[in-house]
């Protein structure tokens, strides 16, 4: 236990040496939130992203190249050599957290980034995990891991939980602006987690313990899913019933209480809300629960990409158009507006069942390049003209502003068939005369 007072020492004055696992869309970012405190050494096992930062040059949208050269080799060093992480005090594992083919959670990650850690684990250092899990997770898996080792979790070495709440495309000077949740295996960890996160963020929100801390993440997760779930299924009622979806929203956002506004699309995408939530359904059948609502929200979440299928063919139907041979303009690679971040995107499965029916499609995003499909690797075209050329429909699937700002009328003068499909209401306001018009949520204009 004074081995891990310790670390407060180090904390308060600025020797604390900071180890993070996993230099994705949370650990970059991380990383360089701690390396304007700390001395930081960030750990990846893909030698591309390691080669990349040192030659001071980011991967991420919201991680700029100034960011990584203004530390680079003074308060931060990458590396894939694990062993360079011994020395550290602490270490935050920022690893993915997949599913299975079979939609279970897949811990390896976890497991893998926890057995590094035990090959140099010593009395005094601490472990914090970020990855999105189920409630137990640390309990269950991290700790007995690390124990293999002989030490044991509280007396030799500290352990806590710390849910990432970066958001993909946040600029990063507003990070630290998230109020960050800590939450360790007993008080005294929750209390060290908290002065070193205090360091970097201007509030630290302490909970009862690791499984408290795990359970908020997932529940703000779900939260979210289960209310675009409700937007969604309103939105294919009011289809039906010839109500604009979104004229309902804004109009039901203007009650000062008891109402989030939540908006329908083609589906949910990112690593949190398409998988998390599953995380929690599999923990809770373990306890003989079945959560109805949570998968009920998945199922309706995933059918809106069929539905934006079915709207592409019902437009094509109406313009007199044969569905196979046609060419299918898909605009958003992304899964969310403004960035280039496509896990989990719906546009992949909308590709592919495009392309199982008998269509060509061609992609275009401004932020992405390209995007992997079972019917193989689709490269977003260098420009919007040379996309719309001959197409026979413009699907958006994502809300980028400068898709915004683009005029209906010049691009279907491009197009061989005048029909548009909108998943975000972006063509809103928009001259759509002569235009065949589908959009979630109106249905056919």
């Amino acid at each position: 236990m004074t081995r891990l007072k310790d670390l407060i020492e180090k904390i308060e004055n600025g020797t604390a040496r900071v180890g993070i696992i996993g230099l994705g869309y949370v650990g970059l970012p991380l990383s360089m939130l701690f390396a304007e405190k700390f001395r930081v050494v960030s750990y990846d096992i893909a030698k591309s992203r390691i080669d990349s930062l040192l030659n001071g040059k980011s991967y991420i949208t919201n991680v700029k190249d100034e960011h990584i050269q203004a530390r680079l080799n003074k308060t931060f060093f990458p590396t894939n050599d694990y062993k360079i992480l011994e020395k550290c005090d602490f270490f935050i594992i920022c690893v993915p957290t997949p599913l299975t083919s079979d939609n279970d959670p897949d811990l390896s990650y976890i497991k893998n980034a926890s057995e590094t850690i035990s090959r140099f684990l010593k009395k005094g250092q601490f472990v914090i995990l970020a990855s999105t899990t189920y409630p137990g997770t640390v309990e269950e898996v991290t700790i007995p891991i690390l124990e293999k080792t002989g030490l044991k979790a509280c007396t030799d070495f500290g352990v806590a939980y710390s849910p990432e709440r970066i958001n993909p495309g946040i600029e990063m000077g507003s990070i630290k602006d998230i109020p960050t949740i800590v939450g360790g295996i007993n008080n005294e960890c929750t209390d060290i987690t908290e002065k070193l996160y205090s360091k970097v963020f201007d509030r630290v929100v302490k909970v009862k313990d690791c499984k408290t801390a795990e359970a908020t993440k997932i529940m703000e997760n779900i939260f979210r899913e289960v209310n675009i779930a409700l937007v969604n299924e309103m939105a294919l009622i009011f289809e039906k019933m010839g109500i604009d979806t979104w004229d309902v929203i804004d109009a039901a956002s203007t009650k000062p209480f008891a109402f989030m506004p939540h908006y329908p699309g083609p589906g949910v995408g990112g690593h949190c809300i398409p998988l998390d939530p599953l995380y929690l359904s599999y923990k809770a059948k373990k306890y003989g629960f079945i959560p109805r609502f949570i998968e009920m929200s998945t199922e309706i979440n995933n059918f809106m990409k069929m539905h934006t299928v079915n709207l592409i063919m019902d437009g094509l139907k109406e313009a007199g158009r044969k569905i196979s041979g046609s060419m299918v303009a898909v605009l958003g690679l992304a899964y969310k507006g403004d960035i280039d971040d496509i896990r989990e995107s719906p546009s992949a499965k909308i590709i592919e069942e495009l392309i199982n029916m008998g269509l060509n499609v061609k992609v275009y995003d401004p932020y992405s390049k390209s995007i992997d499909t079972r019917c193989g690797r689709f490269v977003s075209e260098k420009t919007l003209q040379a996309t719309m050329n001959g197409v026979d429909c413009a699907v958006f699937i994502t809300d980028h502003s400068k898709f915004r700002k683009i005029d209906p009328q010049r691009i279907v003068k491009l197009m061989r068939t005048p029909l548009i499909v909108d998943c975000r209401n972006i063509l809103r306001k928009k001259n759509l005369d002569g235009i065949i018009y589908y959009c979630i949520g109106k249905g056919r204009r």
